[in-house]
């Protein structure tokens, strides 16, 4: 066990790294995204400053920095400064509860690679996700702008309708896991026979794929990522809640932007693809017992390896939110309520009494805690998964644009889609 000064100067390194490692990536992400984004649309993407246009998110950050600072006259100077730093300090602080890596044994002892394990990991995520629609809600009050104001409005009524079903997606993992603390959600993937509390040994993609799936549409909601980037859509409100801002007080807007989708992805690697669990291999299978037993053999070469593993994982998430981003086309902000209101909060609320249900069922069966049990569970999310989009959809809940438009060469003039009001037909011109 770490003595309490070593502790400290643990902690202190984590921070500072974890901090640099993290401004680094949201840095690289710009540029990934630009050329990404060149890619599908058959172009090059930056290719001018520095070799491959590696130095543009250099040029663009020294651009904002060189910019001059505006201050509208009728703006709220202290909200107005602190705005910015409430959009990007959540998704920062997100990262201090993430493991990053299995367990980094040194001569002092276990270090884990992770800024803060604290025993309400669950409770901080939800907790400190929730601070985003406060610098979405305070800049667009404070600019004293009707365009910044309407924008803010709306990203709050959004970040708290999908916040609910993002909440609520998770409640399946407390029931399988029994606690909040997210290290031990890394070791519930893993497995461990015989060795210390039983374990599911699959990622929890697979026998929570229902929660899967409303956490990824609810973490693309949250983060304000297309198609659900409402709050800032420039065809509508110009510039969304940011509209006066500029300089680097607009790029710390945009760097949190980055930062959250970055934490998204890590998050849902963390709480359903096993984290730094590297597929198909035991060996980096290592635990730490809450009285300081290490299950398992740590080794540095491990912990080097679970977070490349880590780093895969997350950057695959990020290329597919990057991939949407430039792919679908933004919803109507009365189809993103709907989505929110009628479809994730209704399904994911059903699906935790599914699954608690189901849970209660199988301990009273007598089912061992592990692999069929966990096959089980995925077995009842397939289906639950194909009733959702294939039997209850359908196009009647979540609506396309052309939902009640006559279809007029399928059938008579006035007749509709199913469960649309009919069209009267135009009235003939009188010339």
């Amino acid at each position: 066990m770490l003595t309490n000064g070593q502790f400290l100067v643990a902690t202190l390194v984590k921070v500072v790294l974890f901090f640099t490692l993290l401004m680094l990536m949201v840095a690289g992400l710009v540029l990934f995204e630009r050329k990404v984004a060149g890619f599908i649309q058959d172009r090059s993407g930056p290719n001018r400053v520095g070799p491959w246009g590696l130095l543009q998110t250099a040029a663009d950050g020294l651009k904002f920095l060189l910019k001059e600072e505006t201050l509208p006259e009728a703006a709220n100077k202290a909200f107005f400064l602190l705005a910015p730093m409430l959009a990007m300090v959540p998704a920062t602080i997100l990262f201090a509860v993430i493991p990053f890596a299995a367990p980094l044994p040194t001569g002092w002892g276990i270090v884990h690679v992770i800024v803060a394990d604290v025993p309400i990991g669950f409770l901080y995520v939800l907790a400190v996700a929730s601070f985003g629609v406060y610098g979405v809600v305070m800049a667009g009050w404070s600019s004293g702008s009707k365009y910044a104001l309407l924008g803010g409005l709306r990203g709050a009524a959004q970040m708290i309708s999908y916040e609910v079903g993002l909440s609520l997606s998770l409640v399946p993992l407390v029931i399988l896991s029994g606690g909040v603390r997210i290290p031990d959600l890394i070791s519930l993937q893993q497995g461990f026979p015989g060795q210390g509390p039983p374990t599911l040994g699959l990622w929890l993609f697979l026998p929570l794929g229902v929660s899967f799936m409303f956490f990824f549409i609810a973490g693309l909601a949250e983060s304000n990522r297309i198609p659900f980037d409402l709050p800032e859509a420039e065809a509508e409100l110009i510039a969304g809640y940011h509209t006066e801002y500029s300089a680097m007080k607009f790029g710390m807007f945009f760097l949190g932007e980055y930062a959250h989708m970055l934490t998204t992805a890590a998050l849902i690697t963390v709480f359903f693809l096993g984290g730094w669990d590297i597929p198909f291999w035991s060996g980096d299978n290592i635990r730490v017992l809450a009285d300081g037993t290490v299950i398992g053999n740590p080794a540095w070469w491990k912990t080097v390896l679970t977070f490349l593993a880590f780093c895969v994982k997350t950057g695959a998430l990020v290329t597919v939110f990057v991939w949407i981003r430039w792919t679908l086309p933004r919803f109507r902000y009365d189809q993103l309520m709907e989505l929110g209101w009628k479809v994730v909060i209704v399904a994911t609320t059903a699906y935790v009494f599914i699954v608690a249900a189901a849970v209660l069922v199988l301990d009273q069966l007598g089912v061992p805690f592990g692999l069929g049990y966990a096959g089980i569970l995925t077995g009842l999310n397939v289906v639950l998964a194909g009733v959702l989009l294939f039997g209850v959809d359908r196009g009647r809940i979540i609506k396309g644009a052309a939902y009640g438009i006559v279809r007029r060469a399928s059938g008579s003039p006035g007749e509709t889609r199913a469960g649309a009001r009919p069209v009267e037909p135009a009235p003939a011109s009188r010339g």
